[in-house]
């Protein structure tokens, strides 16, 4: 397990949630969910910050972790997430080319967090 990768990916993971959460267009205009004029809709946003406030508290977990066992614990929630939104945003975005990008960031990230449980600690 590389412990360094996991948690840079857990901190970037915990700036993104922290950014959606205060900002959910940072999320819904690229997910093909803001309205006509650019605006995420307020029902939107209320869908959106507890997947972001989820994102930071599963990152912080990563980043955080006080060992080995916890910090895979937390990545393997983290990969669980990932692959979640892949399967549920892949078939549910507005658009072909939504839900394309929607997966390709979600196995994106996954991947991080599996390279990181699958490749060995840096010396």
């Amino acid at each position: 397990m590389n412990s360094r990768l996991l948690r840079l990916t857990g901190a970037a993971t915990a700036v993104y949630g922290f950014a959606v959460a205060a900002r959910p267009g940072l999320l819904a205009r690229p997910s093909g969910l803001a309205g006509p004029d650019g605006r995420t809709p307020d029902a939107v946003a209320v869908c959106l910050r507890p997947l972001a406030w989820r994102d930071a508290a599963c990152g912080l977990a990563m980043a955080l972790a006080p060992d080995a066992r916890s910090l895979r614990t937390a990545t393997v929630l983290r990969l669980a997430a990932d692959l979640g939104d892949a399967a549920l945003l892949g078939r549910t975005l507005p658009g072909r080319g939504y839900r394309r990008m929607a997966v390709a960031v979600s196995v994106g990230w996954g991947a991080l967090s599996a390279a990181g449980l699958l490749l060995p600690e840096r010396r």
